[in-house]
């Protein structure tokens, strides 16, 4: 039976972590299926109707496929156990929890938007497309445009528009109506679905084979700008500190010497 509420945004965790208290708020367990730690405090994407056992591929986005079929809300979203949307209100205090945005902002914002969706992240010297080749695999890319052209022609356009830019919504975050939520749930998960199939992910190392998560990144502004859905920015917050230089000596290596990428960081 789905679950009722006004707001409904998931946390998506894979391990136990501070999470936030504010109403609206609720940790997700993503890949419960797949782990030996069962996080039984936190609800897991395990139950009802789900894709729990494919979250070595498909990433947070089985907790995305869990929230879509087994809650209902009014609004719903998905953020990350180390990334979240900041509040835009003045916060004061060491405490990274206290500058989360309020259940009461978004639903502000959904009164007014459609959606809310990360500040875009800015690749500068690379487009959508050469960054993806460069540190994973470009055929993972075109095997998808390859499935738009079958499946959902109208967008392959867009999608060529998308990956020609040097900028997008990352991190498969985003706070939405529930009819927007339900309407890009049920575009999106049938074509990685056929992603999955044509692309075996299984064939490959543990980091690369979340390939269908991360190309389902990168489909977000193309289901948006082709439906021309009305949204606002809102800016990341960081649990952890992110190593910089650490990152982009690895994106170095993967642009000029072709080493894939092998971790997150």
């Amino acid at each position: 039976m789905k679950e009722k509420n006004k707001l409904k945004i998931a946390v998506a965790t894979h391990k136990k972590f501070q999470m936030p208290t504010q109403a609206g708020y609720f940790p997700l367990h993503v890949g419960k299926s797949c782990h030996e730690q069962k996080l039984e405090e936190y609800v897991g994407d395990d139950t009802g109707d789900n894709i729990s056992d494919k979250n070595p591929f498909f990433c947070e986005l089985t907790g995305l496929y869990w929230l879509w079929k087994n809650t209902d809300s009014e609004y719903v979203g998905m953020v990350h156990y180390r990334r979240y949307f900041k509040t835009l209100k003045k916060c004061y205090g060491k405490n990274r929890m206290n500058y989360i945005l309020r259940e009461s902002e978004a639903i502000r914002f959904l009164q007014k938007y459609d959606m809310i969706l990360p500040r875009k992240r800015q690749y500068i010297i690379e487009t959508l497309y050469t960054h993806y080749s460069h540190t994973h695999y470009a055929e993972h890319l075109e095997c998808m445009r390859n499935i738009l052209m079958e499946k959902e022609s109208s967008y392959v356009p867009v999608f060529d528009k998308v990956m020609k830019r040097r900028s997008a919504h990352m991190y498969n975050m985003f706070i939405a109506k529930r009819e927007i939520c339900d309407a890009y749930c049920a575009w999106l998960f049938p074509l990685l679905m056929e992603l999955e199939k044509r692309s075996d992910p299984g064939s490959y190392d543990p980091f690369q084979a979340r390939l269908i998560g991360r190309v389902g990144e990168l489909l977000m502004d193309v289901w948006v700008e082709k439906n021309n859905i009305h949204y606002c920015e809102v800016p990341v917050l960081y649990m952890e500190k992110v190593n910089w230089i650490h990152k982009g000596k690895a994106f170095l290596k993967a642009k000029f010497l072709g080493e894939k990428y092998g971790a997150s960081f």
